[in-house]
């Protein structure tokens, strides 16, 4: 499974021969949201991940093995930086915060140009962050109970911008 993943990743990341030649420049995002949280107390706005969510993240983490991200973004949350941590751990990487208020900022930008990069969030917002990034509203919110969607957007030094969604359970 995660060799036919890792061959999709790779089918993703080609582009047109001229693109190929300034892949050095060129800025991957993956997206996924965090893994299951704990949604026993509802007044509970920060809750933690449950027994599946500790597994999602892991298998994330398998997912990504031979994906080298050069940052990994992680909203402030219980859920996210868990989720973001475990993956990050198995890269021996840390885990960079971002504003979910201030998607894609003159910042992040900064942060990410021309970099692989994986940005830990939420159904609501990675939706919007991927919006922005490639100029069109393509995307909705995901379900509350999605935890196994991978948007990909590819950002090419001409400006050119793709963008794929994959669902992986």
């Amino acid at each position: 499974m995660t060799a036919f993943l890792i061959y999709v990743f790779s089918l993703f990341s080609l582009g047109t021969p001229s693109e190929e030649m300034n892949q050095e420049k060129m800025t991957t995002y993956y997206f996924i949201r965090h893994a299951e949280k704990d949604t026993s107390d509802p007044q509970d706005k920060d809750p933690h991940l449950t027994e599946a969510g500790l597994q999602r993240a892991h298998k994330w983490a398998e997912v990504f093995k031979e994906v080298e991200f050069d940052v990994i973004f992680s909203s402030d949350f219980n859920r996210t930086r868990k989720t973001a941590q475990i993956i990050a751990d198995s890269q021996e990487k840390s885990v960079e915060f971002y504003d979910p208020k201030k998607l894609n900022d003159e910042e992040f930008q900064k942060r990410s140009a021309g970099k692989t990069v994986l940005v830990i969030g939420h159904s609501n917002t990675n939706p919007h962050f991927v919006n922005l990034l490639i100029g069109e509203k393509k995307y909705q919110d995901i379900s509350e109970e999605e935890s196994g969607s991978l948007f990909i957007v590819h950002a090419f030094p001409s400006g050119t911008k793709t963008s794929e969604v994959l669902y992986i359970n």
